[in-house]
């Protein structure tokens, strides 16, 4: 990421391919993480201006009764309406990288940092990145988690999955690919490797730009 020395590396996959599951596992390491689906969470809570600017877009249908957003109601709306979907992202993704942004440029003291991007090759916001890590699982195990985790039906977990970028588009952003096939012991392998390699890039790049 331009004027920082720390390694910013970016972690995106298709819904269900456990992100969460590896975020952690570099947390576990020490690493930072700041994930972006939280940040648009925190973003949307009561009084925030992106509440106030979803709700003059979409009507207040898209609260519940205690002024809070309303997830599901919106989702369902905007995912059959791709153009409303698009007044969403509008809303948010450019509070998001500016947020992002901020989180990345206040850490000190470290040797590189992780940042959750689910949506990367929709968003665009390789620009914030140096390197990117795709989670990558097998389609039918991804269908799986998300039927589990969202307890909807084949049907429907197929239609998210039909929704966001394609595989080989995710693909196509990555330095890095971990597999994520439910191994959990190969995981952890993975992730280890990957964090010794993160720190040996990082440690070069700050050598290459410490102007002493």
């Amino acid at each position: 990421m331009a004027g920082l020395l720390m390694l910013v590396v970016g972690l995106t996959g298709g819904i269900g391919s456990g992100k969460t599951a590896v975020s952690d596992r570099f947390a576990q390491h020490g690493v930072p993480v700041i994930d972006t689906d939280l940040i648009a969470r925190e973003l949307v809570e009561p009084g925030q201006p992106a509440l106030v600017d979803i709700v003059t877009e979409f009507g207040s249908n898209c609260l519940d009764d205690d002024g809070r957003l309303h997830r599901a109601r919106l989702r369902e709306r905007v995912f059959a309406d791709p153009a409303g979907r698009r007044r969403l992202e509008a809303i948010l993704h450019p509070r998001i990288r500016a947020v992002t942004r901020e989180r990345v440029a206040a850490l000190t003291a470290i040797s590189y940092c992780l940042v959750v991007i689910p949506l990367l090759a929709e968003t665009g916001m390789t620009a914030l990145l140096d390197r990117v890590l795709v989670v990558d699982a097998p389609e039918a195990e991804q269908i799986r988690r998300v039927m589990a985790r969202d307890r909807i039906d084949a049907v429907q977990a197929r239609a998210i999955l039909a929704a966001q970028a394609r595989r080989d588009a995710r693909l196509a952003l990555a330095d890095d690919i971990l597999e994520n096939d439910g191994d959990f012991m190969a995981l952890d392998r993975q992730v280890a490797a990957l964090h010794r390699r993160y720190s040996a890039l990082a440690t070069h790049q700050i050598k290459t730009d410490d102007p002493g």
